[in-house]
């Protein structure tokens, strides 16, 4: 399976190269459009091969995906959390019920109950 793996890796690492080699065009990204800038008074540029661009896009995505399935997942999380603390509490409730009130138990058998 790890060979399957690295086999994975390898391709993906070599598709990406390939794509990064055959798009190092220069690309100017704007923040604004023209008339937009015009109006406003400024409109920031930058000038980056266009494999970077997809390349810094699709991490982006990826990103915002994780983000997205984090907090979709939120309440997943709390609900478990308040489910192991109920029956943490309800564990600690049994034990407490289980012991003897005035002492008067069998100390061997009290053991025997805790083990099991």
């Amino acid at each position: 399976m790890r060979y399957i793996r690295y086999l994975f890796l390898a391709t993906v690492g070599l598709i990406l190269l390939i794509v990064a080699l055959a798009n190092r065009g220069p690309v100017t990204l704007t923040v604004l459009p023209e008339e937009l800038a015009a109006f406003a008074g400024w409109n920031a540029q930058v000038t980056l091969p266009i494999f970077a661009v997809i390349l810094a896009s699709i991490v982006v995505g990826l990103l915002i995906g994780f983000v997205w399935e984090w907090m979709r997942e939120y309440k997943h999380r709390a609900a478990a959390s308040h489910h192991r603390r109920e029956r943490e509490r309800l564990e600690k409730e049994v034990d407490r019920l289980k012991t003897p009130a005035d002492g008067s138990g069998d100390d061997v058998l009290a053991l025997l109950d805790k083990a099991s």
